[in-house]
């Protein structure tokens, strides 16, 4: 573009020079000279124009290809973040399936305890209830103003009045007292696995007998002579018997009272499961870690 400039430029001069050009002529080639000098302007400045969006795009270019390289190693980076994440993911997995697999076991063995023992609290609840029904079914009217039957929290207590079973101010057991107390006994005999303690309890008024020092000896007194009727007369194990006394110390009425005081003077016989049972169950409860 330069070279045609140039060249158009040396006509011109060589036109003007001559005196055969006419000014006609001169003025047409004058013309084209503005013409050419105008068009090469142009395109020098679209040359200077491209140049700058060459060296911007050289640029672009390069600062692209960095930010794809630093991309590229951030990806890099993420991926193996990630390839470590799922391999710790799949640890705790499997850990954790361990962990539940473990906790079921552990609660699978817990209902079951929990099912044996509702099983034999629903087994001794019936058998207190049936004891119990056997019991006052065979005593007379007569009798059950002188006997109280209660189950209370799993024990069944037989609460003798001591104006039925004793001689007054005695601990010897009196003639009354004997059918009673063989309807107990064969009720007790029925129920061979269940253990049987006799309790004496008295009201608050001290003892003055020479051979019995207290109510303290007067209720342990009491229990032993009824512990071994239950032996000696209606043949029960003695080795499922205990005896008691529990003196004035566990009184169920105020000692206020005549009313009151003959009420705490009783006799209990108190049926209970043996706790072999109930030891061999807690025993097989399992164990939680």
């Amino acid at each position: 573009m330069r070279k045609l400039f140039s060249y158009a430029a040396a006509a011109l001069v060589v036109f003007a020079m001559s005196s055969c050009v006419s000014k006609k002529q001169y003025e047409g080639l004058k013309t084209d000279y503005d013409k050419l000098k105008t068009e090469h302007a142009t395109l020098q400045g679209d040359y200077n124009d491209a140049k700058i969006k060459i060296a911007e795009y050289t640029s672009d270019s390069k600062s692209l290809a960095a930010r794809l390289a630093e991309e590229q190693q951030r990806n890099k980076e993420l991926k193996e973040a990630y390839a470590q994440l799922q391999g710790s993911y799949q640890s705790n997995i499997q850990q954790g399936n361990v962990n539940i697999s473990k906790l079921v076991d552990e609660i699978n063995a817990s209902n079951k305890f929990i099912k044996q023992l509702v099983e034999a609290k629903s087994k001794s609840d019936s058998l207190n209830q049936a004891l119990t029904n056997k019991l006052t079914r065979s005593l007379t009217r007569e009798e059950m103003n002188d006997v109280d039957v209660q189950v209370l929290k799993g024990v069944v207590y037989i609460s003798l009045a001591d104006n039925m079973l004793y001689k007054s101010g005695s601990y010897e057991i009196g003639d009354r007292a004997g059918e009673t107390l063989s309807k107990i006994a064969k009720i007790i005999k029925d129920y061979s696995d269940y253990e049987v303690l006799v309790e004496g309890n008295t009201d608050n008024v001290p003892i003055s007998q020479k051979n019995i020092r207290n109510n303290w000896d007067l209720s342990a007194l009491r229990a032993s002579s009824v512990v071994q009727a239950l032996q000696n007369q209606y043949g029960i194990d003695p080795k499922r018997l205990s005896a008691a006394g529990r003196g004035e110390y566990n009184p169920v009425a105020s000692n206020d009272t005549a009313k009151g005081k003959q009420r705490n003077r009783r006799t209990q016989i108190i049926i209970t499961p043996k706790l072999d049972q109930f030891m061999d169950l807690i025993d097989q409860a399992p164990e939680n870690e």
